[in-house]
């Protein structure tokens, strides 16, 4: 005998014995339901005045029975089995509406998230017997925006239908109605979820007003799972005055959104803004998709283009910064760690042992990635007593600092029209005229909204940041968002404490732009314009980086006015 499930509390024994009788019976797999089950269960639903549910296999056995309220029925957690392409998950709903009214939305998202054969509500007359039947099934070629089709519905008594022939030529129109997915079925296919929440109104020159518009954050986004090898099935928008606490976009937005996942066959979610840890916990509680956010998505990203050890410590350290307090909270009176009364036990529970490792790891990559780093400031106090300045390329991510750096010191870098192309810092050496030398360091890429954990972890490019004389900000012309671009760039420059470092704006890509706006910044003297494939468009540049590091006729090592001086050299022993 199998349990009952759902709103039993208040039922009398005889209620509930009735009820789990129903386990008995048997359905043939041509039937919806048989006559004899549907009168039992109506009689039962009159008696206890709830809905009562039961879940059909196609082998016609009861797999479940569960009981609802008088409006609603609750359908029990049965497994998250991920039915294959175009199938089904082999079972059927079939429960009783009080007031012979038709399917609910809930009904019809439950047959939809469920991926259910079909379900069905019978109607249950005042004697307690059944009235009308109301069918839906998946459509698989649906005209509007609902996936389900609702069939007429009929007396019970006069319903003809072989459910087994019904559902085996549903799986077979979806099979042939999903063929243009399964050609990329090497790459994940996501949904992209961009909520936009309502800002205040806020004085002109606010930090409101550089926020990016929904279609930048859409693109951005796109652009991100292009680099992850993400293909985008679909975007979904939504437009709130605050987040919802629970779903980021509220439950039933999330049901929305979940049926258009199954639409586009996605198998990721990912949410714009950034999840908080109760709310990732909601939304993957809530469905048997993969969900992911930005930041997620942009750890991925580095994960994948970490190369040096020190890169691989740093993406390590920021995933686990990022994961620790994702991991289920857990309340401290069921902790065993506080001892004494109540403490005793089987020991730590499997969430403190995922907790403590993962500290324990964070602070082993800690002391891993210190001892790099005063590896880096040896490096750096050897250029700074041989008095070689250092200019660094900064920029939104995507912006051609690569390209630029081959460009100048005739480098191989490894430059990807792909965000985040460069993830370990890349110094080469440039040589001006008169014995003249400055070292080039190319970073990685700056992008909105740049989780605090992830600057911190990559302090490996900050250092280069933090110790240069010149930074040279590289602006992709090309893009809509350019304005928005400089402003995060900026404000991600003065959070770092390099607000004061001087620094060069220098336009990129100007050869993408349209021919009279092209020569209109080339015209313009005051604007420094590039194209960093094309060599000869970078004299210009070298020229704005020896006027800034040294004065005309200057000698070597010697500063510009108005800069702080570096410290003069030791005496050193020349070379035999």
């Amino acid at each position: 005998m199998r349990d009952l499930t759902g709103n039993v509390a208040g039922l009398k024994p005889s209620a509930v014995a009735a009820l789990e009788r129903i386990y008995r019976r048997r359905v043939a797999h041509s039937d919806v339901v048989s006559a004899e089950l549907a009168s039992y269960m109506c009689r039962v639903s009159r008696e206890i005045e709830r809905q009562v549910g039961v879940l059909i296999s196609r082998r016609g056995e009861i797999e479940h029975v569960f009981v609802g309220d008088a409006s609603r029925i609750f359908v029990p957690e049965f497994g998250r089995l991920r039915a294959g392409r175009g199938r089904f998950r082999g079972l059927r709903l079939v429960h009783t509406h009080l007031r012979n009214e038709a399917l609910t939305r809930d009904d019809l998202v439950d047959l939809a998230l469920l991926r259910l054969d079909l379900v069905a509500a019978i109607g249950v007359t005042r004697d307690g017997n059944p009235a009308d039947l109301h069918l839906a099934h998946m459509d698989p070629n649906p005209t509007g925006k609902e996936p389900w089709a609702l069939l007429p519905p009929v007396h019970f008594h006069q319903a003809r239908l072989d459910v087994a022939e019904m559902v085996a030529a549903l799986e077979e129109e979806f099979e042939r109605a999903l063929p243009s997915t399964r050609a990329t079925r090497g790459a994940e296919r996501a949904l992209v979820v961009v909520v936009e929440v309502a800002q205040t109104r806020r004085l002109p020159g606010s930090e409101a007003d550089t926020t990016p518009a929904s279609s930048d954050r859409v693109a951005e986004l796109r652009e991100l799972c292009r680099t992850a090898g993400i293909l985008v099935a679909d975007v979904v928008m939504q437009r709130r005055s605050s987040p919802d606490p629970k779903y980021l976009v509220g439950r039933g937005k999330l049901e929305d959104v979940l049926i258009r996942a199954m639409q586009v066959d996605a198998d990721v979610l990912i949410f714009d803004p950034e999840l908080g840890p109760g709310q990732a916990h909601s939304i993957a509680a809530f469905t048997d998709l993969k969900v992911l956010d930005r930041t997620m998505l942009i750890l991925d990203i580095f994960a994948q283009r970490a190369r040096s050890r020190d890169g691989k410590l740093q993406v390590e350290l920021a995933q686990l910064r990022y994961r620790l307090p994702r991991l289920q909270e857990k309340n401290t009176m069921m902790s065993r760690l506080v001892g004494g009364i109540g403490g005793r036990g089987p020991g730590e529970t499997k969430l403190e042992i995922n907790r403590r490792r993962a500290r324990e790891r964070i602070h082993r990559l800690e002391q891993e990635i210190e001892r790099y780093g005063r590896q880096r400031a040896g490096r750096r106090q050897q250029r700074k007593e041989r008095q070689i300045p250092v200019v660094a390329i900064v920029g939104y991510t995507n912006a051609g600092k690569s390209t630029l750096l081959n460009t100048l010191t005739g480098s191989e870098v490894l430059a990807e029209d792909r965000l985040f192309a460069t993830l370990d810092p890349t110094t080469r050496r440039l040589r001006f005229p008169r014995e003249r030398e400055v070292v080039i360091a190319d970073t990685v890429g700056f992008i909105r909204d740049l989780p605090s954990d992830l600057a911190r972890a990559f302090r490996a490019t900050l250092e280069e940041l933090h110790g240069a004389d010149l930074l040279v900000h590289l602006v992709d012309a090309s893009d809509p968002a350019k304005e928005q671009h400089v402003a995060a760039v900026e404000r991600i420059l003065t959070e770092l404490g390099l607000g004061k470092t001087p620094r060069l704006l220098v336009l990129n890509k100007v050869d993408l732009l349209p021919e009279g706006e092209r020569e209109r910044l080339e015209s313009d003297g005051k604007t420094l314009a590039i194209a960093a494939r094309r060599p000869e468009s970078t004299v210009p540049l070298l020229h704005a980086v020896e006027e800034a590091l040294w004065r005309p006729g200057q000698r070597p090592g010697e500063r510009s006015s108005g800069e702080t001086p570096r410290p003069r050299p030791r005496p050193r022993r020349a070379n035999p």
